[in-house]
């Protein structure tokens, strides 16, 4: 499960980027701050290598293995 801090985000799009399984898009919305975020496109595909997480320069992601969180 990954949950994307939508106010720490900038929407550089590195987690879209490098997320071997192609499950995160930029989401329509902007936060709080004007910024567009990042949201998961299907979470049932997600394999938890948290690369997405270790690509963020911001650390607005974690992953966790817990997908009852959704």
């Amino acid at each position: 499960m990954v949950t994307i801090n939508s106010m720490m985000c900038k929407g550089c799009g590195y987690c879209i980027k490098f997320c071997p399984k192609h499950i995160l898009e930029m989401g329509k919305e902007r936060s709080e701050k004007g910024h567009f975020y990042p949201v998961m496109t299907d979470a049932d595909t997600c394999i938890g290598c948290a690369i997405c997480a270790l690509m963020c320069p911001e650390g607005a992601i974690e992953v966790s293995d817990d997908k009852a969180q959704a």
